[in-house]
């Protein structure tokens, strides 16, 4: 004799929550910067490195002062480049480039959000989070309008969705603000 067990009650299935990979990351804590062929001093994370910047687009860095902040935990750097300001003309060219390289991710963000940046010091600039898909979450500018010109963009060398990345955009965004609220020119 065959018996046969026939469940008939309906299979409900509930959908898993979200999930992200555990990070370990690392505790907060800082390094002062400052090089002979760098006019300002900040600070930078321990768990960073810094890396001179050699070429630009296959030609010589047009400054003894481009560096990157690297994070390689993350997979990711902070590109700096130096500029020495010569006249109100280069200055807005600077600036109208910054802009430029933000806008560029303008069709990939959801969202931009324009922070100013005035400290004392003659340090003033402009953050810009950028929202969404964009390949830089965070880049800034700071300058003191008259001799010096310098410019951030944060990158990752990874293709994932934003949802998946915010915690890193979250934790090295506290790094990008210190390094700000640090920054002196000398």
């Amino acid at each position: 004799m065959i018996v046969l067990n026939f469940n008939c009650k309906e299979q409900i299935n509930t959908p898993k929550p979200r999930m992200y990979p555990f990070i370990d990351f690392p505790e907060k804590s800082y390094i002062h910067f400052s090089q002979e062929s760098c006019p300002f001093n900040f600070n930078f994370p321990k768990y960073s490195s810094i890396e001179k910047d050699t070429t630009f687009f296959d030609e010589k860095a047009k400054s003894d002062c481009w560096f990157n902040i690297v994070f390689e935990r993350f997979n990711g750097k902070i590109h700096c480049s130096y500029f020495t300001i010569e006249d109100t003309k280069e200055l807005k060219k600077y600036i109208d480039d910054a802009y430029k390289l933000m806008k560029e991710h303008q069709h990939k963000a959801d969202f931009i959000d324009e922070l100013p940046i005035h400290k004392p010091n003659h340090v003033s600039g402009m953050l810009f989070n950028i929202e969404g898909a964009a390949a830089s979450p965070f880049q800034f500018y700071l300058t003191d309008s008259i001799h010096h010109f310098l410019r951030g963009s944060l990158y990752f060398n990874a293709q994932t969705k934003p949802d998946s990345m915010a915690p890193i955009f979250q934790f090295v965004k506290k790094d990008i603000i210190e390094l700000i609220n640090t920054f002196e020119w000398k």
